[in-house]
């Protein structure tokens, strides 16, 4: 490249594109029952949430001389709602750029302004990060309540507004209660998987995946009777345990309760909350029956001024760059945002059960 061409990698066009290079961090619940479409990215503020409910009525007989019978198209809703916003900035100042960074040999050959263009890449990776693990906690949440409370910050220790979302109006068929504890002599696992399994397919709705906490993974390990279940030499075949883990996401195998095949899933994924306290994503006594793509996560745009600017621009884009120069401090200050909403394609397209185990 001639020497006399400038680039300017921190307006906002090469910021943006440096965002966009940055590879995803696979995450369990949002990738595999939250993923995001192209529609799913609106040019508003607010987006649709959209979902129907099941449908299992039958086609009726018919006289030929009446010829059809007319038949309402199947109802759902629709909510307007303002996603929250979640952002991210680190600081970049005047001395970073002369120090050594992590990794870079002890003399190194690198100008400040390739050291700047390295540590605004992996300061986006790890803004990223941070906030992909605020959409799974998301998406797990949608699944686990049906709907989610965002509790906003007005800075890193006071709390603002509440956003207290729910996808239903007074009931909801989101949780199984089992009889007895599957740990306990009079504890039927089998049945209980089945009749969550049951309560989504008498809606329409597709029963793949069983996913279940840590506790309860070590339960199916050890039950004596799952055992014998899984004896293929007593002429009923239910399935096969075979444990392949990754990422702190074990697929166990998969079973057949009542005609259901299930893929077991374990999640044991963790992260740390707003008192540094270690937290699981998915409770270790919990279960909960679903399929993949019941839901899909959503972005609203933000509209700011960028550097340079004295207009506002609104971007439609998951992830939002964005610089800030402070004169007065010597520093700059990049900032992530983005607008996600997690939401569900039909009414309670997942069911889960508490404390299954002691």
């Amino acid at each position: 490249m001639p020497e006399n061409i400038n680039i300017n990698l921190l307006d906002s066009y090469h910021l943006m594109a440096s965002v966009e290079e940055v590879t995803p961090v696979p995450s369990f619940f949002k990738d595999r029952y939250f993923p995001t479409g192209a529609e799913d990215i609106f040019a508003a503020d607010k987006v649709l949430v959209e979902y129907r409910n099941g449908d299992e009525e039958m086609a009726p007989f018919v006289n030929r001389r009446v010829g059809s019978i007319p038949v309402e198209r199947g109802g759902y809703e629709i909510h307007e709602i303002q996603p929250a916003y979640i952002g991210l900035s680190r600081i970049l100042t005047a001395d970073q750029l002369t120090q050594r960074g992590f990794g870079e040999a002890i003399l190194p050959n690198t100008t400040p302004a390739q050291r700047a263009a390295r540590l605004i890449h992996n300061d986006f990776i790890d803004l990223d990060k941070r906030i992909r693990r605020r959409e799974e906690w998301m998406a797990a949440q949608t699944m686990l309540n049906n709907g989610l409370d965002m509790q906003e910050y007005l800075n890193g220790e006071t709390k603002g507004d509440l956003l207290h979302i729910r996808y239903y109006d007074q009931k909801s068929d989101h949780k199984y209660t089992v009889a007895k504890r599957w740990s306990s002599a009079e504890g039927r696992m089998m049945a209980d998987v089945r009749a969550m399994a049951m309560s989504l397919a008498s809606r329409g709705l597709s029963a793949v995946d069983l996913i279940v906490g840590s506790t309860v993974a070590d339960y199916m390990f050890d039950d004596a009777k799952i055992r014998e279940l899984l004896d293929k030499n007593s002429g009923v075949v239910i399935g096969e345990i075979n444990p392949v883990a990754g990422n702190g996401v074990t697929h166990l195998g998969a079973l057949n309760f009542g005609g259901f095949r299930l893929n077991v899933i374990c999640n044991e994924q963790t992260y740390m909350d707003e008192s540094g306290k270690t937290v699981s994503f998915f409770p270790a006594t919990s279960v909960m029956v679903t399929a993949p793509n019941c839901g899909h996560t959503m972005y609203g745009q933000i509209t700011q001024m960028d550097f340079g600017s004295t207009e506002f621009t609104t971007y439609a884009k998951e992830r939002v760059p964005k610089l800030i120069v402070d004169n007065a401090h010597d520093q700059r200050e990049l900032r992530l945002g983005t607008r996600p909403l997690t939401a569900p394609r039909n009414y309670c397209p997942y069911i889960s059960a508490d404390n299954v185990v002691d």
